[in-house]
């Protein structure tokens, strides 16, 4: 019997993803890439040797097909960096990889565009990361997208692109009062990735269907973290698309019913990027010692992550929006040194109190004030361990904490950054 899990961060993004997704995949046939662009930022380390992917989904060092479907917002140039870089360690790429021909494609309008408004918010920039991801989903709500199925259509692309364009270079030159972005130079330039892209181009959803129906494993592969969904996140500082378990249905045209399971990543402490609410977040030592011990920088962007203690309030609103059905705990090593770790229990909001992330406005957010429960550290080394049983005491009651709090079962726990710092509870595709 085949299954499919879908993989989503449980937090504001930079979980831990892509590594448990490349370890998940040595029991896959596929792994699917459902949302989101090169916004993204998936670190694998192995055996000591770090890739950082944006588009490519994270499985790609293994034997499998890689997919990435129509909920992907495409900018081609870095896909072909991306190839690039990883044919020069000897991956292969033709009949491994797979693009669906409704990907909607990022130009350099689109990167004009969100870099100018950036810029014209001022102090109130929501820190999108640039690429262009904001406004190229923008036109695929308007109905004005272009397709990568329109690239190789040489008549059809010049024209929708002129439409495109001239919308996209009246916003720059009489909005923003920047320069506009020159059509011609647009059109040689994505005209002439066709030819190499068109073997790596095919209906996803069929592809995948076709996959379904031979019993094979699939992983569905999240971008970002689910607090940064467009509908359920912390608007208006979020993401673009849904980040959510569900965009793993629309963002492959794979129905709901297809799906066993959804891990959720949650690191054992919280970041966040960029600006937006951060109720448990630290402006002290203890947060400078998190973010220096756990490398915290952006992985697209290099921008340093803002840390604070594990928020459950938080994470229990991912459990409910994604059907969290297990946890992978990422990070504990980060923790190693601390004498008492805190977790968020509660919110306090104008003498109301919240268990759960509240739908209320920012201005009220902003009021709130985070009960903690304390627990002791463990002021030793877990970094590597792989048994369970080989923990400290302290940082099994951490776990069991977090578990006991969500009511989901830890199946994973991260324990340093290479492929093979692992503790593995339950094999989801067992």
């Amino acid at each position: 019997m085949s299954k499919s899990v879908i993989v989503v961060g449980a937090q504001w993004g930079d979980e831990g993803k892509g590594k448990v997704i490349d370890l998940l995949t040595k029991n896959c046939d596929a792994v699917v890439r459902f949302q989101g662009g090169h916004n993204a930022g998936h670190t694998l380390v192995i055996d000591g040797n770090k890739t950082v992917l944006h588009l490519i989904p994270s499985g790609i060092f293994n034997d499998v097909d890689c997919i990435i479907a129509n909920g992907v917002v495409l900018h081609i140039p870095t896909l072909f960096e991306e190839i690039k870089s990883l044919e020069s360690k000897g991956i292969e790429f033709i009949n491994k990889l797979h693009l669906s021909s409704l990907c909607p494609l990022i130009l350099p309008s689109h990167i004009a565009l969100d870099e100018a408004r950036e810029n014209a918010l001022g102090n109130q920039a929501i820190g999108t990361t640039g690429r262009g991801i904001g406004p190229a989903y923008e036109d695929k709500v308007a109905r004005r997208a272009i397709h990568l199925m329109d690239l190789l259509d040489e008549e059809l692309f010049k024209d929708k692109l002129n439409s495109l364009m001239n919308y996209h270079n009246f916003l720059l030159t009489n909005l923003y009062k920047v320069n506009p972005i020159n059509e011609q130079e647009v059109a040689d330039q994505w005209l002439s990735f066709a030819d190499t892209i068109e073997p790596y181009v095919k209906d996803t959803t069929q592809y995948l269907d076709s996959l379904i129906k031979n019993n094979s494993n699939i992983l569905y592969e999240g971008a970002q973290g689910a607090l940064l969904d467009i509908d359920h996140g912390t608007y208006p500082f979020v993401t673009s698309s849904n980040t959510t378990a569900g965009a793993a249905s629309t963002g492959t045209g794979i129905g709901p019913r297809q799906f066993n399971s959804v891990l959720g990543i949650i690191k054992a402490y919280t970041t966040r990027v960029g600006s937006g609410p951060f109720p448990t977040e630290l402006n002290d030592n203890i947060g400078e010692h998190i973010a220096k011990v756990g490398v915290e920088f952006g992985a697209t962007t290099g921008r340093p992550r803002r840390c604070g203690w594990f928020d459950a309030v938080a994470a229990r609103k991912s459990i409910i929006n994604n059907s969290i059905s297990h946890l992978c705990i990422t990070k504990l090593d980060v923790l190693d040194d601390l004498d008492e770790i805190l977790i968020a229990i509660e919110y306090e909001i104008e003498e109301e109190t919240y268990t759960t992330y509240p739908a209320v406005s920012l201005s009220k957010l902003n009021k709130c004030k985070p009960r903690y429960k304390r627990y002791k550290g463990w002021n030793q080394s877990t970094a590597g361990i792989t048994d369970f049983d080989k923990l400290p005491d302290e940082a099994k009651d951490y776990i069991a904490a977090i578990q006991s709090m969500l009511h989901t079962k830890v199946s994973m726990i991260s324990t340093g950054p290479d492929r093979a710092d692992i503790i593995i509870m339950d094999e989801l595709f067992s």
